[in-house]
């Protein structure tokens, strides 16, 4: 199962633009603001879960942050990625891996996933990426489809979650809600798909 998840991203990746994927943002504000409030030293180091080749990268870049990790299952997304900075790639730290696999060992300042957390639909998943973050993270920026988003994401299934759901999951491992907010993204294609953000500090590691 977990090959054909990586053939199915794989493939993805290698045969549509940006602008044939629905979760295509020309600029990630509300997690770059989210980052933003954490007011954290420029070389902190920030991870990007799912990032794909995301934009959230670039921007991170702009504002002169100097430790960014960006995982992500397909090769082809990390290539296409480095493609696009040139240079810039080689200031990043690019890790191709199943987020069930991920197995990092240093502690990050920041961890961010607008991508890859709702396609997590086992109970045992979610509760092992929950207690990886928790052992791994001092702060967290999730997005994920909220109750009111679509029920399916690139044909695969996906878990919805509202912002009391989110908060429930974190916070008994000792992360405390630091805001919340709603977003409706608007696909390259015209359609609109509902979003929940959370952003979390760990107790005593912030």
């Amino acid at each position: 199962m977990e090959k054909n998840l990586k053939e199915h991203w794989e493939t993805v990746y290698a045969t549509k633009t940006p602008q044939e994927v629905s979760w295509t943002q020309e600029k990630p504000m509300i997690s770059l603001d989210l980052i933003a409030s954490f007011q954290l030293d420029k070389s902190a180091s920030i991870i990007d879960i799912g990032g794909g080749d995301s934009l959230l990268v670039d921007f991170l870049l702009d504002l002169g942050y100097t430790n960014i990790s960006v995982l992500d299952i397909s090769a082809h997304a990390i290539e296409r990625a480095k493609v696009r900075l040139g240079d810039k790639a080689r200031l990043i730290t690019w890790i191709v891996s199943d987020i069930n696999d991920f197995a990092p060992t240093e502690m990050y300042d920041l961890w961010h996933d607008r991508a890859a957390f709702h396609f997590l639909t086992n109970s045992k998943d979610i509760e092992r990426y929950v207690k990886l973050v928790s052992n791994q993270a001092k702060n967290l920026v999730v997005g994920t489809f909220s109750t009111n988003g679509p029920f399916k994401c690139s044909g695969l299934e996906i878990t919805q979650y509202d912002e009391k759901e989110l908060g429930e999951l974190f916070e008994p491992l000792g992360f405390d809600l630091q805001s919340t907010k709603r977003d409706d993204h608007m696909t390259p294609f015209g359609t609109t798909q509902n979003f929940v953000f959370a952003s979390f500090s760990k107790v005593g590691k912030s």
